[in-house]
């Protein structure tokens, strides 16, 4: 496979979006360094903390069962915004639509992005729209951006999970991207399995009301799956992660799909779930407060941070051994988000 040419493993979150992030884009670009790589840039201005963060959407099929290309547009940008412990503020949202697009799917797009924004309690303030002729695009991209404050002085970024911190998640694993895969190949899988795409700023600002500078690292494990997200955190933090294999929250349908097709759930992507690293003795009530929560009824406590290290993943399994996990090496399921 060439090497000088863009590929769709370059757009998957994993091992070859670092690449390309660490080595081109971001030298190019940036000045910001792998162990400051949050979900948003964290900026300070007149005295105030803020967050800044964007995010582009290319989902395939534009309407999957659970939502909308428009409301998975405004809940990522929302999701980005709170991983870092911030209250969402406004958001921008710029359109690039195929010339041929029916308007009646225009408009169930923007009614969607409408009735998101509201749940998520957040305002849509600017945006752009631009039309490309027929084929040059895919029925319809999404971008949005979104700005948000801070209402603590809490660290809760991705550099700082500590050993003996807990790993808890809010629910079930993959449901998002298996949904896709189901919905855009017509496979004819059990026909329940729906994307869990949500708005968590309200799972987050009940963590940090109630258990505050114990939650350490948010991370909404999206694109890469729980896997990859949990490889970046211990990389950044210089810490060992073990995940214990009877403790995943994986539904018997998503979890059966996947064995069908040989994917792992662990890297298959979500769109309402996060991580939080959380500090051992505060990690049971974090768990009662997720719990109590519309967007963590199925929590759990998914492992435990056990070293510092070089940043190493490894799952218990079942049997006593241990699996080392790794980052997504290609791209699973391209275009998911």
């Amino acid at each position: 496979m060439p090497d000088d040419i863009i590929l769709l493993g370059h757009g998957s979150g994993g091992k070859l979006s670092h690449q390309l992030l660490d080595e081109l884009i971001i030298p190019m670009l940036s000045e910001v360094e792998t162990k400051d790589q949050n979900d948003a840039a964290l900026l300070t201005h007149a005295g105030q903390r803020l967050a800044f963060t964007t995010d582009s959407y290319v989902v395939d099929p534009i309407f999957f069962p659970g939502g909308t290309i428009g409301d998975l547009a405004v809940y990522g940008t929302v999701n980005d915004l709170a991983m870092v412990g911030a209250q969402p503020l406004a958001i921008s949202v710029g359109l690039i639509l195929e010339e041929g697009l029916p308007k009646d799917d225009l408009q169930r797009v923007l009614e969607s992005m409408k009735q998101a924004a509201a749940s998520a309690g957040v305002r849509i303030v600017t945006g752009d729209t631009k039309v490309v002729p027929r084929g040059k695009a895919d029925k319809i991209f999404i971008n949005t951006s979104g700005i948000g404050v801070f209402a603590h002085d809490f660290n809760l970024t991705g550099n700082n999970a500590r050993p003996g911190d807990k790993v808890l998640i809010n629910g079930s694993i993959g449901d998002h991207g298996m949904a896709i895969l189901a919905s855009r190949e017509g496979l004819a899988l059990e026909t329940d399995i729906s994307s869990d795409s949500a708005p968590l700023n309200g799972l987050v600002e009940a963590l940090l009301t109630h258990i505050g500078a114990a939650v350490h690292v948010l991370r909404d494990p999206t694109r890469g799956g729980v896997a990859t997200t949990l490889k970046e955190i211990a990389l950044q933090s210089g810490v060992d992660i073990v995940l214990d294999e009877t403790a995943q929250p994986v539904h018997h349908n998503v979890r059966s799909a996947c064995a069908i097709l040989g994917l792992d759930p662990l890297f298959v992507a979500n769109e309402g779930k996060m991580l939080a690293v959380v500090a051992a003795d505060q990690a049971e009530a974090a768990l009662q407060i997720m719990r109590s929560h519309p967007r963590g009824l199925e929590a759990a406590i998914i492992g435990e941070v056990s070293a510092a290290s070089t940043g190493r993943v490894a799952m218990r399994t079942a049997l006593g051994g241990l699996r080392a996990i790794d980052m997504l090496a290609g791209e699973q399921l391209p275009r998911i988000c």
